[in-house]
């Protein structure tokens, strides 16, 4: 393997060696070398580094798994309302008759139109927010159709219904009998759980989201400002950190969460404002290593500002830890969220966070269908590992200490 090794580092070197000097032979001879050189250098080393973390990445499985879970569930993200089989928003079509089935229930349903009339919304209304249904769901065991009207069996319980008889003309003039499956079952109020859990995914990964963007946006300010200028900025920047860092976390949620309110919303910020700390010291420790090196001294010697020294020089070489703690903090904004969510503090219903799935049905764990809040908790469990591995796979890949870039 050494010997292996060994021969593919004399390729690198000799291919490394040709590729100069091709480029030195295309240039005029009153140019000294370092003047074109130094651009395909720098291109030629940063293009081996991106492959070369791709490459270690792509070896480790726990990762590449990781990747693969949140792909998958961005996908459903955008496109929940087109898959889930209630497409409804929220995924909120009550129907209390069939409350509690357990998984795989399959039900009749008579399709009677609403008294409004519902409009077909445009493609963008129905990827963002569904489509309202156009009729009621009642749930029947069985039906006749005599000339213009239909009679059912309306489902009321196990072993009890109720006779009811419509007109063709109240009802879905194409097929006002429709038969569906609930593949997970359904809630305490009837609604479809596989349909609440897709639809959910989009509560997650946006607090996810929203919470990484507003701790890296605070955490790279103040932790760059406290490394590079020190002094001062530093102590003052590290006592307010500290302050932060020593209260408890749901602590600190709940307060934010008291004075902005309980909402959809609220709880981004409220989550984002208690993530930063974490991100803010590894920042402030990789700048201050990072301005004692040579091409920090370059800046200053050049005469560059203190801002653009920071933004366009110091913070894209410590660009891969931040990635990392970036997934890490993905990761644990899933599970605040959801802990604010089933303390009723969290995302209000009839949104389906997955927290809140838990908080409603928590209760039949140990009864008769424990799949009501079983199925969120795998839900945030495979989420949660997805970003951890994937974490830990980028701080694999991207620490090269010790490491060919190969």
């Amino acid at each position: 393997m050494e010997v292996m090794n060994g021969k593919e580092e004399e390729l690198n070197n000799s291919e490394s060696a040709s590729f100069f000097i091709q480029q030195l032979s295309q240039q005029p001879s009153n140019k000294h070398p370092a003047t074109f050189l130094l651009p395909s250098l720098m291109a030629r080393t940063s293009y081996s580094f991106q492959q070369a973390a791709w490459r270690r990445l792509k070896k480790n499985k726990g990762a590449m798994f990781g990747l693969v879970v949140i792909s998958l569930s961005v996908l459903l993200a955008i496109f929940a309302y087109f898959i889930s089989p209630d497409s409804s928003p929220y995924a909120n079509r009550i129907i209390l008759e069939i409350g509690r089935q357990r998984p795989g229930h399959q039900q009749s349903f008579l399709k009677v139109k609403k008294e409004k009339n519902v409009s077909n919304p445009g493609f963008f209304k129905w990827l963002i927010a569904g489509k309202e249904d156009k009729y009621y769901y009642v749930p029947v065991v069985g039906y006749q159709i005599n000339n213009d009207r239909i009679n059912v069996q309306k489902f009321i319980d196990d072993g009890v219904s109720e006779r009811q008889s419509y007109a063709l003309l109240q009802t879905d003039s194409k097929r006002p009998i429709v038969t569906k499956r609930f593949l997970l079952g359904t809630d305490t109020y009837g609604r479809d759980i596989l349909s609440r859990l897709i639809v959910g995914v989009r509560i997650s990964l946006s607090v996810g989201m929203i919470t990484v963007i507003i701790s890296l946006t605070i955490g790279l300010l103040l932790g760059s400002l406290a490394g590079y200028f020190r002094g001062r900025t530093d102590d003052i920047i590290m006592w307010f950190m500290n302050v932060i860092w020593s209260i408890p976390t749901l602590l600190l949620v709940f307060a934010i969460t008291l004075v902005l309110g309980k909402g959809f919303w609220q709880v981004f910020v409220a989550v984002g404002l208690t993530m930063w700390v974490s991100v803010a010291r590894l920042v402030r420790g990789q700048v201050m290593n990072a301005r004692e090196l040579e091409y920090v001294e370059a800046t200053r010697a050049l005469g560059f500002s203190h801002a653009r020294t920071i933004v366009y020089h110091i913070l894209p070489n410590i660009f891969g830890p931040v990635m990392v703690i970036a997934a890490s903090n993905f990761a644990s904004a899933i599970v605040i969220e959801a802990g604010l969510s089933f303390l009723g503090v969290g995302v209000q219903p009839p949104q389906p966070s997955w927290g809140l799935m838990i908080k409603e049905n928590y209760n039949f764990i140990i009864t008769q269908n424990p799949m009501l809040a079983l199925a969120p908790g795998f839900a945030i469990m495979l989420l949660v590992l997805a970003f951890n591995l994937l974490g830990n796979g980028l701080r694999d890949a991207l620490n090269v200490r010790g490491k060919g870039l190969s």
